[in-house]
């Protein structure tokens, strides 16, 4: 129901239940239902605002009029980010935690890891020869902890690649799960900040040598606006936001695969292609594909928009995945079609897969521009220097219900070989 002057209420007493069986098409299903851009519901006994398109992206990314601390649940603080991490943060605190981030995103740095992931792309090969059947997620997943942990310098022994990998991974799909999905997460993130910690520790005693430029050097001499060093656990949380993402990056690589496979003409396109159609592609992957659902963050003051009230305090959620299917935002935004990003003007709200407005100032993730490079790498090796065929019989369905989500068979392939 609508009342006058106010946001428009979500009829059920708590929609818990059914954001489980909605997912992805939880937000926009209700701004479809009320015609309007905004709602109010309740998810956990708690009132949540729910807004999607651009307009909506502007002001959630108002640092005057919105703020991150207690945005997230504990529950995903405990499995994905990390407690009291940098998505936690806010005003000159978060901006200073945020410039250690973005200094690991030169030029150079992003050019080094687009550099590795081909390397490691090629090096597999050795192994995927012998293998009837290749699952190209789980071989993603360990690609990218190996590119993950050499760029950032962290050591990694061969025989702990599959444990490390699996950990991240099980971090990631912990998001939105309850169970053992969401218990998996939570043991993976222990297991984890322990190795990391440990690292941290022999770096600062000098048992163990960090190369300056790299993210293990940067996490652990990182010192706050007081003037101390960063908390040693803080300090292996914030180097685990540098190599979980990377990690997740193989749900990309997966959906680009699955691209290549029911787009054909896309993979003539990239094997021919001497200009940005490459980089046309990837962003498309970026936008047609379900990866964040949603983000949250909590009103900083009273303010009024689209005259409705919101009071601080009050939990909002922006819909990712609608923004980037806006009808009014994407000309056919259901279909895959690289070629609208041709004339795409850059804007900082209609695109926001990995977050929206500036990457410095704002909380975009900072981790964008790697993740772009990575999926470059892998589509050019996957295009151009391997031939392999898509397995018979498997369920390559995405589900909009599971949050993460992946086509079902997490991508088979056979018969690779060298191109």
């Amino acid at each position: 129901m609508k009342l006058k002057g106010q946001i428009p209420v979500d009829k059920s007493l708590d929609s818990s239940l059914a954001l489980l069986f909605e997912g992805y098409m939880f937000i926009q299903n209700r701004c479809r239902r009320y015609q309007s851009d905004i709602f109010q519901t309740c998810l956990l006994g708690e009132k949540v605002i729910c807004m999607s398109g651009e307009e909506a992206g502007k002001v959630f990314y108002d640092t005057e009029r919105f703020q991150r601390k207690g945005a997230a649940p504990k529950r995903v603080q405990k499995t994905l980010f990390g407690e009291n991490a940098i998505q936690a943060m806010d005003g000159d605190a978060h901006k200073h935690r945020k410039l250690l981030f973005m200094s690991l995103m030169t030029p150079e740095k992003l050019k080094l890891l687009s550099n590795l992931t081909s390397e490691q792309w090629q090096a597999r090969m050795n192994k995927w020869g012998n293998m009837n059947k290749v699952v190209l997620f789980d071989e993603s997943q360990e690609i990218l902890c190996r590119v993950a942990c050499q760029w950032a310098g962290v050591p990694l022994r061969e025989e702990e690649v599959k444990h490390r990998a699996t950990d991240f991974g099980a971090m990631i799909d912990a998001f939105g799960a309850v169970g053992p999905r969401h218990w998996q997460g939570k043991r993976a993130r222990s297991r984890a900040e322990k190795w990391i910690t440990e690292i941290i520790e022999k770096v600062r005693s000098g048992e163990l040598n960090s190369p300056e430029g790299t993210a293990l050097y940067a996490m652990a001499w990182h010192r706050e606006l007081d003037d101390k060093p960063l908390d040693t656990q803080m300090a292996a949380v914030e180097l685990i936001n540098v190599l979980r993402p990377i990690v997740a990056i193989a749900t990309y690589i997966t959906f680009g695969a699955l691209a290549l496979y029911e787009y054909p003409e896309c993979r003539k396109k990239l094997q021919s292609d001497k200009g940005d159609y490459i980089e046309m592609f990837v962003q498309e992957i970026r936008r047609y594909y379900p990866f964040g659902p949603f983000l949250g963050a909590r009103v900083r003051s009273d303010f009024i928009w689209k005259g409705y009230n919101f009071n601080k305090g009050d939990l909002v959620l922006l819909d990712v995945y609608g923004t980037n299917h806006d009808t009014r935002l994407w000309e056919r935004p259901n279909e895959f079609w690289p070629e609208r990003f041709s004339e795409w003007n850059g804007s900082l709200f209609d695109f926001i897969p990995q977050g929206g407005g500036d990457h410095v100032k704002g909380h975009r993730c900072p981790g964008e521009w790697i993740t772009i490079e990575a999926i470059k790498a892998s589509m050019d090796f996957l295009t151009n220097h391997i031939h392999y065929e898509v397995a018979d019989g498997q369920d390559l369905s995405i589900s909009l219900v599971r949050m993460p989500t992946l086509p079902k068979s997490r991508f088979e392939i056979t018969k690779v070989r060298l191109a």
